[in-house]
């Protein structure tokens, strides 16, 4: 086969059958949509294609640039797309926490906009703000594809539904990470018309945890696609189960897929094991065929070899690393009376304590006053290299939801600190209407937005 252009190459990817022992549930076949094969390397190809191409001509005829906030697949496929069509293209965003992944998109031409703090919690509502204003202040000349919000995402893998109806007839399971929830939108909508019942399972990260690619429960409300009535079930995976699902993925089906794909994995092998036959076919007599073979069928979204820095963090085992010896990563139960109520907070009043807030850019957008700002990635890589506060120190830990501060806390009272969680985090704490202080703006090129 020959092809004139990269875009040729893009959908049409096979399915690849996972072996038992990958999965380990009997009377199920499972298979992987194989998007990783696309050109570019994701999932993401589709939606970048569908976005990008109805603007082709409009972008080229006025000299504009394609942005979009994304430090990851979307990033890496818009660019690539918009390049060989001769359009730049630029990411804004918060969260690139990976160095292959920057330098990925700095080797492909990407530009590339870092707003201050990066977080492990997925936060795209202020870099989008951030790209609003710069389009409208752009005259024209910035095009924001918009992934969060636009229908060309869902449009996109209802042609994905169909090649996996093609090869496979009706499903009785689709699992997908859900980050933007277009990918999974399209194909569960698709797969719907061909079997009312089939039984769609999206996957969210631990409020406590990371995945790459995607959010957890409480952070879906903040994307514009997502369709909660869609789901049957939505299952939440932990990034050690997600890690472990990847690694048998690799070495039991030769899959070099990333963890949002051992998440998929991890959570299909948990339901699955439980779950009643849905959607059974209706034979010719009229009589349901309960009795066959279930089909369940997961993305496998990108490869493994964007995802070293992240398992290289998480399990430096893995890498013939020790693991730090208490390790924060290593909290999983919270210890008793951590938390604290934002009505609670009178135990700051007159108490020489110190207030941290680990979210990103979110920070300057209102934090608890007098709070200073330590992320997430920050905190943690402090806390491998031991307790960053005075002896004695009362310290107060704030996130977005109030999930992974309580672990922080919990790990510097072993190291007998006097540190509580902000139960519920800033968005309890907002909803409480209690004071917000925003961040002043800083003079340097990669200030806060103003």
């Amino acid at each position: 086969m020959i092809c004139d252009d990269i875009t040729a190459l893009i959908g049409n990817t096979p399915l690849l059958r996972l072996p038992a022992r990958a999965h380990g549930l009997p009377g199920v076949d499972v298979y992987a949509k194989l998007e990783l094969l696309n050109p570019i390397g994701s999932v993401k190809d589709r939606t970048a294609w569908a976005m990008l191409r109805p603007h082709l001509d409009e972008l080229r005829s006025r000299a504009g640039m394609v942005v979009e906030s994304s430090s990851g697949n979307t990033a890496r496929a818009l660019q690539v797309l918009a390049g060989v069509h001769g359009i730049p293209f630029r990411t804004v965003t918060n969260r690139i926490k990976a160095d292959e992944a920057r330098d990925l998109l700095r080797l492909l031409g990407a530009g590339i906009e870092e707003l201050p703090g990066t977080s492990d919690c997925h936060d795209p509502t202020d870099p989008v703000l951030v790209i609003e204003r710069q389009v409208a202040a752009s005259a024209g000349l910035l095009h924001h594809t918009s992934q969060y919000t636009n229908p060309a995402n869902v449009a996109a893998h209802h042609a994905t539904g169909a090649e996996i109806l093609a090869d496979l007839g009706p499903v009785d399971y689709f699992i997908s990470g859900l980050g933007t929830t277009g990918s999974t939108r399209g194909i569960a909508e698709t797969l719907r018309e061909a079997n009312p019942g089939v039984e769609v399972i999206g996957v969210v990260a631990d409020p406590a945890d990371y995945i790459p690619g995607i959010r957890t429960a409480d952070e879906m409300y903040e994307v514009g696609l997502y369709q909660p009535g869609l789901y049957n079930a939505v299952v939440t995976v932990t990034s050690s189960d997600a890690i472990e699902a990847t690694l048998r993925l690799i070495r039991t089906a030769g899959l070099l897929a990333g963890p949002t794909t051992g998440a998929s994995l991890a959570a299909a092998s948990t339901r699955l094991a439980t779950a009643s036959p849905r959607g059974a076919h209706v034979t010719g007599t009229g009589t349901a065929d309960t009795g066959r073979r279930r089909t369940a069928v997961l993305l496998a979204c990108d490869r493994i070899e964007g995802h070293l820095s992240y398992l290289r963090t998480r399990r430096p085992d893995l890498f013939g690393r020790p693991v730090p010896d208490g390790s924060v990563r290593a909290v999983n139960a919270i210890a008793p009376g951590v938390g604290l109520s934002p009505a609670a907070a009178a135990w700051l009043a007159g108490q020489p304590a110190l207030t941290v807030d680990t979210r990103g850019i979110a920070y300057a957008t209102g934090h608890i006053p007098g709070a200073v700002n330590i992320t997430d990635h920050a905190l943690e890589a402090l806390l491998d290299d031991g307790v960053p506060f005075p002896d004695g120190a009362r310290v107060l830990l704030a996130c977005a939801v109030g999930a992974r501060s309580a672990r922080y806390a919990t790990h510097l009272r072993a190291h007998g600190l006097d540190a509580r969680s902000l139960d519920g985090g800033m968005a309890a704490w907002r909803d409480a209407g209690l004071p917000l202080q925003r961040a002043a703006p800083r003079d340097d090129a990669r200030g806060w937005p103003s």
